[in-house]
């Protein structure tokens, strides 16, 4: 009967990157001979997985799950689309959502087994991205927007509203998925990321040979079209482009948003 340690199926794990199930099998099969277990998992074609994750892994999948207490964003990363539309790569991806939705963020690593499987069958580096999830406040609903194309999440988007309906919170949260905004308000821009833009504009309009005395107001109008680019509050409405989002909103408040874009 073999006998190996849980360090064992690690260190194993370590030198060939096979799958955590694949190891304690290839230790099974050689009676938890290290050096023999390495042998069998080349043999079997599953190790080599190490080399893999040093690739880039630029495409992937999203699945966002939502329930009566709030929702969440799962992405899983790959290299290839088309393994990013395999069956078994979405299926895997809706799965970890479901967890995050009822058990919080934490919940993807209790999978990381099935990760590793993946990663063996489809021999791509294949890795967790981005994990989100909102809950509902007493006072608060949440919209959200999924994005699919050829079969598989690309564009998620989870908008925390005050004050508001359903419908605005889920119109709030197409517009952040066409839009893209990278900040909620321009208070939230980092100081160093204005004055380096704001900097670089006044270069601009200096190159440009703007007089001298019409500048200071030249490089403000620049940098709100800026701030309008980046934030949320001060962007065109996607439905209605002669409105602001803050005009959309009126009354209501817009508490937070996450949005995860494969491949951004």
């Amino acid at each position: 009967m073999s006998s190996f340690t849980a360090k064992d199926v690690q260190s194993l794990r370590q030198a060939t990157g096979a799958g955590m199930m694949d190891c304690k099998r290839a230790l099974q099969a050689t009676d938890g001979e290290l050096d023999a277990a390495v042998k069998w998992l080349r043999e079997q074609g599953l190790a080599g997985a190490a080399k893999r994750a040093d690739r880039r892994a630029e495409q992937g999948a999203l699945s966002l799950a939502t329930g009566p207490d709030g929702a969440a964003i799962v992405e899983l990363r790959c290299e290839t689309d088309f393994v990013a539309k395999a069956a078994t790569f979405v299926s895997l991806v809706d799965e970890l959502a479901q967890l995050v939705l009822t058990k919080g963020e934490e919940a993807v690593s209790g999978r990381a087994d099935a990760v590793d499987e993946l990663r063996t069958t489809l021999k791509e580096n294949i890795s967790v991205g981005s994990v989100v999830r909102f809950t509902v406040g007493d006072d608060t609903v949440l919209g959200s927007y999924l994005h699919v194309q050829q079969g598989r999440g690309v564009n998620a988007v989870l908008v925390e509203v005050r004050g508001g309906s359903e419908e605005l919170a889920h119109d709030l949260a197409v517009h952040i998925a066409f839009a893209r905004p990278s900040y909620l308000r321009r208070q939230d821009v980092p100081t160093d990321e204005v004055a380096e833009e704001r900097a670089t504009v006044e270069q601009i309009s200096r190159n440009e040979g703007k007089p001298e005395a019409a500048l200071a107001k030249i490089v403000e109008g620049r940098m709100t079209g800026w701030f309008k680019e980046r934030c949320l509050l001060e962007q065109a409405f996607v439905k209605d482009e002669k409105r602001s989002v803050s005009d959309v909103l009126g009354s209501a408040e817009v508490v937070r948003f996450a949005q995860v874009v494969i491949g951004a």
